[in-house]
């Protein structure tokens, strides 16, 4: 177990290097990121290079037994570079080009940006490769699928495109061209989509979209190649930004050891209108998912947000300290705050860190300090241990993106609907995997695909060998819409999934925020909304109908027996309470254990491994909970106490930690 910070040298007096070293040591710091935006200080003007300021950086820290993960300086090209080579900036879809000053400024196709990418990272790599302070490197920041226009991006596009499609008589037939005059004659009249109209063809769209991602992927192949040559035996990771974003992580990640993230949960526990993203944990279970294990957080909440919007609330007393633990509890093994020192100068002055701009500590310095002992002494329990769930959620960056292309109703939201899937998991104490919907899921008791709105023989028959194989199934509506070049399929909905749901859908309708009802079997009305399938069962039994307007009666939510397995189709978006108990309710048909008390914010999550369980138990709220405990006595892995069977009050922000032999179960 690692905890670290990030550092900006660069920004700072080196007269204050020294002093910052020692705090960090006194702190329990064992890692510092370094120079992933330093690009203009190490090489000040073309083919100069300064290595001395960050020598000098290095051998302070490596001194106090810190150790060093080092960025690739790629995010932020230099004046120099931009100035002299104007095709590093990338150029939007009316041809307007994306100038310096803030970061990211670059096209991942552009020549130059390749050839002097290469040189500054092979001169990087070459220099700390041997320097055994330095344990690993992050390649460029936060990397993101640009909407690059550009003539390099346009060639490289028309070159994919023709890769797939072979004839251009295939892309018109594939693409549906023949709508609005649209088809080609030519490979020659292939380019990007220009003008930034959203009712372009949808196919179009998807696959312009499909060609960006794959040139981030390319991109960060292209820097793991340099840096495996030159620095063998050290990691090499990327620091992912939570969704939503515009490239697909699972190709992005295929050349890392690891997964890392960067996460700043919400300070406005009422309003995250701001960050508009969900961050939480999904946000960790997706990042887990990403090479289906451990992995870093590379930037983990330290103070007060304030750039790219107002200011956000400051962490309540315990949020940072319970979030780091939430962190470590979902599967990270190093924890990286952002950043030592709240920055004096540049763009980012107000995204605070540990220590504000006096550099004095204060109450949020004292609690990472806590959380870093109680990290160092749990260390040796925490070594090796994983987390193992019944549970999987398949993720779809294909899905999101053809949402985002052609929305479905007034609030309906891949990534919004997803996440109420997952709280409700979350909720009942059910840990879950969050994997790519390509991957593997033949293990798990459970499955829940969500909204598979784009669909392939290959995904339809591998859900329905999970399901007759034993395997329990769940669908959602907008499942079966489309092929994967997005066109609609022929037969009545869910297609390909019909047989295996045991349902057809007769009609759909896209209530939005038009809030409906639906009743369940067992007894109990809930509220849905955004759409609405009106089912007829062809084998399945239905588990809710609705009790509001014309479809008053007709099949909501069923179940269908597929050979040993079982399938259910929710036929619209449930509210919360609904999500919660139609899931607790398959849990427990297939025997997952969870903890249906938990209090409102109260989150729960395992790691094990061959000699130790631990189990997590996290108040991410303001306010005290009370929070049951069975299964006999436990030990407090943070105090050493015991804990009994029955219940015990967290504190607003606290955190128990509940040790075990692995074969036993601390719900």
């Amino acid at each position: 177990m690692k905890v670290g910070v990030d550092y900006y040298p660069e920004h700072w007096d080196r007269a204050l290097w020294e002093h910052d070293a020692q705090q960090m040591k006194d702190a329990g710091i064992t890692i510092v990121r370094l120079a992933e935006f330093a690009w203009s200080r190490l090489e000040p003007t073309e083919g100069t290079f300064d290595f001395d300021w960050l020598d000098q950086a290095i051998a302070i820290l490596s001194r106090h037994g810190i150790g060093i993960v080092l960025g690739t300086p790629t995010a932020t090209p230099p004046v120099w570079l931009t100035h002299r080579y104007p095709d590093v900036l990338p150029v939007d879809n009316k041809g307007h080009t994306h100038y310096p000053g803030v970061r990211l400024h670059r096209c991942y196709n552009s020549p130059s940006l390749r050839q002097f990418g290469e040189r500054i990272i092979d001169r990087l790599t070459k220099h700390y490769g041997p320097n055994r302070s330095v344990i690993g490197w992050q390649t460029d920041n936060e990397l993101a699928a640009n909407d690059c226009h550009c003539e390099h991006c346009t060639r490289r596009f028309r070159s994919w495109v023709r890769s797939k499609y072979e004839t251009i008589e295939n892309l018109n037939r594939e693409w549906g061209t023949v709508v609005w005059s649209g088809e080609y004659n030519d490979w020659m009249q292939v380019s990007t989509p220009l003008g930034g109209s959203p009712h372009l063809n949808p196919s179009f769209l998807l696959d312009f979209r499909r060609f960006c991602s794959d040139s981030v992927a390319e991109f960060n192949r292209f820097q793991a190649e340099i840096i495996r040559r030159n620095s063998p035996g050290k990691f090499v990771t990327h620091n992912l930004w939570g969704y939503p974003v515009t490239a697909d992580y699972y190709d992005m990640f295929d050349s890392m050891d690891f997964a890392s993230v960067d996460y700043y949960p919400a300070t406005d526990l009422v309003d995250d209108s701001k960050s508009r993203m969900y961050h939480g944990a999904l946000t960790l279970d997706l990042t887990r998912g990403v090479k289906r294990k451990n992995f870093w957080v590379m930037e983990q909440l330290s103070g007060t947000p304030g750039c790219w919007y107002p200011m956000s609330r400051t962490p309540f007393p315990g949020m940072i300290r319970a979030h780091a633990w939430q962190s470590v509890s979902r599967g990270a093994d190093a924890v990286v705050q952002f950043r030592w020192r709240s920055a004096r100068i540049g763009a980012e002055q107000f995204w605070h860190g540990l220590l504000d701009h006096h550099g004095v500590p204060g109450r949020r310095f004292e609690e990472f300090v806590r959380f870093s002992r109680e990290a160092a002494k749990l260390a040796p329990l925490l070594e090796g241990s994983t987390l193992d769930h019944d549970v999987a959620m398949l993720f779809s960056h294909e899905q999101l993106t053809a949402f985002q292309i052609q929305p479905q109703s007034d609030g309906f939201d891949y990534l919004g609907n997803f996440k109420r899937l997952h709280s409700a998991f979350v909720r009942i104490g059910i840990g879950t995997d969050v994997i790519n919907w390509k991957d593997d899921f033949a293990s798990y008791k459970l499955v829940v695909a969500p909204m598979l709105y784009l669909i392939d023989d290959d995904i339809a028959a591998r859900l329905r060998e999970y399901v007759e194989r034993g395997g329990t199934l769940v669908l959602t509506t907008r499942s079966g819409v489309k092929n994967m070049n997005n066109v609609c399929l022929p037969d009545r909905l869910p297609n390909l999934l019909t047989e295996l749901a045991g349902v057809v859908v007769d009609e759909y309708d896209p209530v939005g925020n038009d809030r409906q009802r639906v009743k369940f079997d067992i007894g109990g009305e809930f509220e849905c909304a955004q759409w609405c399938d009106v089912l007829s069962p062809t084998t399945a039994e239905t588990l809710a109908a609705y009790s509001s307007e014309y479809f008053a009666g007709r099949a909501a939510v069923t179940r269908n027996v597929c050979r040993e397995g079982t399938v259910y189709y929710v036929g619209t978006v449930l509210d919360d309470e609904a999500t919660k108990s139609l899931l607790r309710r398959i849990a427990a048909d297939v025997k997952v254990d969870c903890m249906p008390d938990l209090p409102e914010g109260v989150e729960t999550a395992v790691r094990s491994s061959a000699t130790t369980r631990l189990r997590f138990i996290l108040n991410l709220t303001k306010e005290r909970k009370r929070v049951a405990v069975h299964g006999g006595e436990w030990t407090s892995a943070l105090s050493g106490e015991r804990v009994s069977t029955g219940s015990f009050e967290l504190a607003p922000g606290e955190v128990e930690i509940l040790a075990a032999p692995p074969h036993r179960s601390c719900t």
